[in-house]
């Protein structure tokens, strides 16, 4: 988590000073006592967000930052300010943030929003889109977490199940990773096991 994000300089000024923890609302300074409490509160707050059908850009996924960790970061739902990277991944440098993510954002609608995909064909339409607006990783923390909710409404919208519980983290990292250096193979497989059957519409004539 925050302690993989490497700023590049002695400070990164969203830690406290001489640490890798976030500052943050609760005023935790233990970084494992902020990954729980990141974990319980995101979890609570995830339950507020209700499904909207698209369009959908980088404001839907700042809201969708915004309503999962406004109560434990100040800057929730704002673009980072800093260079970041993980595991040798340099992301996106700040200025280059919104228009690379609304590129994509242009692409996917051009593709209507991957309706009447196939299963596999949405697979690695999925698969591709995650992996740019990952390369982009608009904020400082809690990327993923509110990356996945954006594509779980995407892959709803498209008409298909779709259970995160399928995925292990560090499975997913590595997929990530994978996916970052050219390579979707992994983070395809991923989605396989957790994007379902066709949701079915009820039809009250059926009955």
């Amino acid at each position: 988590m925050s302690s993989n994000d490497k700023y590049g300089v002695d400070q990164d000024p969203y830690c406290y000073r001489g640490t890798g923890t976030l500052k943050n609302l609760l005023d935790l300074h233990d970084e494992d006592d902020l990954n729980e409490a990141e974990r319980y509160l995101t979890e609570a707050a995830a339950e507020r967000l209700e499904f909207i059908e698209p369009p959908y850009s980088l404001d839907t996924l700042k809201q969708i930052h915004r309503t999962l960790f406004s109560a434990i970061y100040s800057w929730a739902g704002e673009i980072r300010t800093v260079k970041i990277s993980k595991g040798g991944n340099q992301f996106c440098v700040p200025d280059r943030i919104e228009p690379e993510a609304a590129r994509e954002f242009r692409k996917v609608e051009s593709n209507g929003w991957f309706e009447g995909y196939s299963r596999d064909l949405l697979l690695k339409a999925v698969a591709e889109s995650y992996s740019t607006l990952n390369v982009a990783h608009p904020f400082r923390e809690g990327n993923g977490r509110a990356q996945r909710m954006l594509f779980e409404w995407i892959i709803i919208n498209a008409g298909y199940e779709i259970n995160w519980w399928e995925v292990d983290k560090q499975e997913w990292i590595k997929a990530n990773h994978q996916s970052f250096h050219g390579d979707d193979g992994p983070l395809i497989q991923i989605f396989d096991r957790c994007i379902g059957l066709p949701i079915m519409e009820d039809n009250a004539d059926d009955a």
